[in-house]
């Protein structure tokens, strides 16, 4: 039985009187009997799929769009109209039921009143879901905590920066699983507040337990490390409760207010701060997330002068990229 060939057809005149006219550029031309108009035959499902390869190396990589003009041949103009195409489009967005997830939750801002909260599972350094939001709001992250128990996500631990909302919408959907407190958000807070170089001696002792955050790795580590913060506000807790007079308003405040706040943010985490001893697999701190946002942001600076609605877009096409890209390494 003879092969049957797909017949061309002229695009000007739509005749099928076609004849082979060479070839250009490893491309088959074509002439028509009818009109003779030359053509060559593009199969768009192999453009738009090239096209996309360069939007997917655009949003991910370092390159601007004149790196990718010169690596691909096609002009700044023609990768602008695609990619701007493609911004105008939402990229789809499925969750996937997961079990033993170590959830880490963690906002970034964009602008005062703009806000990221991305859902991450730390053991595939995946993006399980996100929203974009005013801020952190407490409502908001219940009604995304409720939906991952609808769907079935086996979530075993939830570690947070200690944002209060993010707090109560954990303990409001999920009362029993583990939270643990980021340390180097407790650490990075705490010395903020106790500065490089504290004046005195109760500032001095407290900076160096709070620089010893980091090395607890042990339950002994942690057990001589609340012994020691006990000793402290033993020794100085006279000292972190004196007041003295505002001579602006004449009320009276705090006179180490600096040292009482670290001391008091210390106090309060305790209790979620070394879940991370009783359990190996809770991430103690939320820096993967960090250095996300940090690789996402820097490719935002790359490409600015986007609009508002092109940004956000970029952002979700960034995050399903990324997640992309992780399923295929593992």
């Amino acid at each position: 039985m003879s092969k049957i060939r797909h017949r061309q057809r002229c695009p000007k005149c739509g005749s099928l009187s076609i004849i082979r006219w060479g070839v250009r550029s490893r491309q088959q031309r074509y002439k028509c009997s009818n009109c003779g108009s030359l053509f060559v035959v593009h199969h768009e499902y192999v453009s738009n799929r090239n096209r996309f390869v360069w939007f997917r190396k655009w949003v991910l990589g370092k390159q601007t769009i004149a790196d990718l003009a010169r690596a691909s041949g096609h002009s700044e103009r023609q990768l602008r109209r695609w990619f701007d195409e493609y911004l105008d489009q939402v990229p789809p967005w499925t969750i996937q039921r997961r079990k033993g997830i170590r959830m880490l939750i963690d906002g970034t801002w964009f602008d005062r009143d703009h806000c990221l909260i991305v859902y991450r599972d730390n053991t595939s350094k995946s993006t399980i879901f996100y929203r974009f939001a005013v801020n952190e709001n407490e409502y908001e992250i219940i009604k995304d905590l409720q939906a991952f128990k609808r769907l079935g996500l086996n979530i075993v631990s939830f570690t947070t920066d200690g944002a209060d909302d993010i707090i109560r919408a954990i303990r409001y959907a999920y009362p029993h699983t583990t939270r643990q407190r980021c340390v180097v958000h407790i650490e990075r807070e705490c010395l903020v507040w106790l500065t490089q170089h504290p004046k005195t001696a109760a500032g001095i002792t407290l900076r160096r337990l709070v620089c010893m955050i980091a090395r607890i790795k042990t339950n002994n580590d942690k057990l001589f490390w609340i012994k020691e913060l006990n000793k402290w506000h033993e020794d100085y807790d006279e000292f972190i409760k004196q007041k003295t007079v505002n001579k602006e308003t004449g009320e009276l405040t705090y006179t180490h207010d600096s040292v009482r706040r670290a001391y008091i943010h210390l106090h309060r985490a305790i209790p979620h701060m070394f879940k991370y001893i009783e359990d190996p697999g809770v991430p103690n701190n939320t820096n993967g997330l960090e250095s996300f946002f940090g690789h996402l942001k820097d490719n935002l600076r790359i490409h600015r002068g986007m609009s508002l609605e092109h940004r956000d877009n970029f952002v979700k096409w960034y995050l399903f990229f990324a997640n992309e890209k992780k399923k295929n390494d593992r």
